[in-house]
């Protein structure tokens, strides 16, 4: 199991041929697995509910989980993940997941999408992986978005 906020480096194209395509999706699935589990902080505070996964257009994999505390000052996986791209300076996103616990795969919230969009406009075209093997452009869960049109 990678600790949070790992980083590790796809060894195949993820959108290139179908094969490398699934590939490139499981690992990415299962990356967001391998740091998902809620555990304690307080009596009523947690973390790690929620992973998530980002690949970005260096081939590397980006985990994060989430934190839950009082006032909304805790922040979601996504998030989590996105800081650990930056950390490395990269910015490109190719595709994202979202896992809770139980592995149910998910959307990320607006917050996170909007983050995804910021931080490079071109991430409007990564991958969502959702459940059901569906994928959808980031784009779709961010109709008229206000960077497509710079």
């Amino acid at each position: 199991m990678r600790p949070q906020g790992s980083r590790s480096q796809l060894k195949c194209d993820p959108f290139g041929d179908t094969k490398a395509m699934n590939e490139a999706r499981s690992r990415l699935i299962e990356a967001a697995k391998a740091v998902c589990g809620a555990f304690r902080l307080r009596e009523d505070f947690s973390a790690g509910s929620v992973s998530a996964a980002i690949l970005t257009a260096k081939g590397n994999i980006y985990t994060g989980i989430c934190i839950d505390l009082a006032c909304g000052l805790g922040f979601c996986a996504e998030v989590a993940a996105v800081a650990e791209m930056l950390k490395a300076r990269e910015t490109h996103v190719l595709a994202v997941v979202a896992v809770s616990n139980g592995g149910v795969l998910g959307a990320p919230c607006g917050r996170c999408r909007e983050t995804i969009a910021q931080v490079d406009p071109q991430n409007l075209d990564c991958a969502v992986i959702l459940g059901d093997g569906r994928e959808v452009p980031l784009r779709d869960l961010l109709p008229e978005h206000w960077l497509a049109e710079q």
